[in-house]
């Protein structure tokens, strides 16, 4: 049931962005420029966490979110799909999470939530070995995009929670954060697991 209604909208969210991009023929930029792009808007959303200007901060980081989605729209649509611009893509979303995840450790370490800071940091490496058990699976011939907490998910759950990160609310959205993408690597872990030993 999960599996299907995350299908849906993944792929619901590409054909859209597929439909948008196919209207714009003559875009002077290119797949890997858009990329650049959401991954300087992350920049500029961590240096906004930073000193808690937490509403443009949803703003930029909501803008380099889409800019995320629709470089691979572009490179789709128009026919510009590289090996190195889906490289570039995989690497630029790890360091847009660092950046942001990073500024708000930094913020919760100013506020003095030590418990939070920690769970921030289960967060980033959960994020980071979600994507890497997929890699890895597919690097294997075996499916890994299973799981509650992928990368759309982790940023539609921070993108809810930054506007209102000045009223205490940041703390247990990173608690949720931490347990949700540690409970993604197990469920992807176990997933591989699973298909390794049908197979042998």
């Amino acid at each position: 049931m999960l599996a299907r209604i995350k299908t849906g909208y993944t792929n619901g969210g590409r054909g859209l962005g597929m439909a948008l991009m196919a209207r714009f023929r003559s875009l002077p930029f290119t797949p890997n420029q858009v990329t650049v792009a959401g991954l300087s808007l992350n920049a500029v959303a961590a240096v906004l966490i930073y000193e808690e200007h937490f509403v443009w901060a949803t703003v930029a980081f909501i803008t380099g979110s889409i800019l995320d989605i629709l470089d691979g729209a572009l490179a789709r649509s128009h026919g510009k799909l590289t090996q190195f611009g889906s490289f570039l893509d995989s690497t630029t979303d790890r360091i847009s999470e660092g950046f942001v995840l990073g500024a708000i450790a930094l913020v919760l370490s100013k506020q003095g939530h030590e418990a939070a800071l920690a769970s921030v940091f289960v967060a980033l490496v959960g994020s980071f070995l979600v994507s890497y058990t997929r890699a890895k699976a597919e690097a294997l011939g075996l499916g890994g995009a299973v799981g509650l907490m992928g990368r759309a998910e982790r940023i539609v759950l921070v993108a809810i929670a930054l506007p209102f990160a000045g009223r205490g609310s940041l703390p247990y959205v990173m608690y949720l954060l931490a347990a949700l993408t540690a409970f993604t690597v197990i469920q992807r872990v176990n997933h591989v697991r699973t298909q390794l030993d049908g197979g042998e």
